[in-house]
């Protein structure tokens, strides 16, 4: 089952210089599936995020999402339907400091009206799998990155969204910190059979996932999968990333914890 169905899809941001970030990207993403997004700074990976996330409209083409057009619907329906269909991992985390790790967690529960006795069957369950149950009562100001970016992972999947989307999620973490989120993450996609498109610069990082789409320059440039062998896997990411250049990228072997 498609849980991601892109179509010609297109960017052209208009100006004295028009400029074409996304020129008719084409792919889709299965349920359950883990796929990275990686290319060289410019390439139109944020892009591409955005409007998958409809935080911008396409030029051209389409968008679908478990079934669904969200660039088709009026503003309110695609404010409901971003809230219940779609959850987000942001680099920067997004949490609110005035609110305990808890009150961040269920604030999606809230948001769709979710009674209290519901919300915290839901907090227990989602922070012992993250294992923050001891945080719970913390600010956000009291706990680690690491434990921070498990906050806005519990955050984005309490709701049980078809699709977890992930901007540079280890960006701010130092290896130790990103190491355990992505095993979080890598867990929930297992566990929880969630569908995650993550956009990084990691090749480490873009290891966890299960298959990476390359876009250079607004097209689509190449896309790999993992099979069973974790290191050819992460050594065809470099062999790529070689060939994309443009970036200076992470390109320290990592420690096969895939087997």
């Amino acid at each position: 089952m498609q849980i991601v169905d892109v179509k010609g899809l297109s960017k052209i941001y208009r100006g004295r210089v028009s400029h074409c970030a996304l020129d008719r990207i084409n792919f889709s993403i299965d349920k359950e599936e883990f796929v990275g997004i990686m290319g060289p700074s410019g390439s139109g990976k944020t892009t591409l995020l955005n409007l998958l996330a409809t935080i911008d409209m396409p030029s051209h083409g389409t968008v679908s999402i478990n079934g669904s057009n969200p660039h088709a619907m009026t503003h309110k329906d695609k404010a409901i339907f971003r809230r219940n269909e779609i959850g987000f991992v942001f680099q920067q985390f997004n949490l609110l400091d005035t609110l305990t790790v808890e009150e961040n967690i269920f604030l999606p529960l809230v948001l769709n009206g979710v009674k209290s006795q519901e919300m915290d069957k839901e907090i227990a369950r989602i922070s012992q799998q993250l294992g923050i149950e001891s945080l719970l009562n913390k600010r956000t100001y009291e706990i680690s990155g690491g434990q921070m970016q498990r906050t806005a992972i519990a955050r984005a999947i309490i709701h049980k969204p078809s699709l977890i989307l992930a901007d540079e999620p280890t960006g701010n973490l130092d290896s130790r910190s990103s190491k355990a989120v992505m095993d979080t993450l890598s867990n929930i996609n297992r566990s929880e059979k969630t569908t995650t498109l993550m956009v990084t610069h990691d090749p480490v990082v873009a290891s966890y996932c299960k298959r990476v789409i390359f876009i250079k320059d607004g097209k689509l440039y190449n896309e790999i999968y993992k099979g069973d062998s974790h290191p050819v896997f992460f050594q065809k990411i470099i062999d790529v990333l070689g060939h994309l250049g443009g970036d200076s990228y992470n390109l320290m072997e990592p420690i096969d914890n895939h087997k």
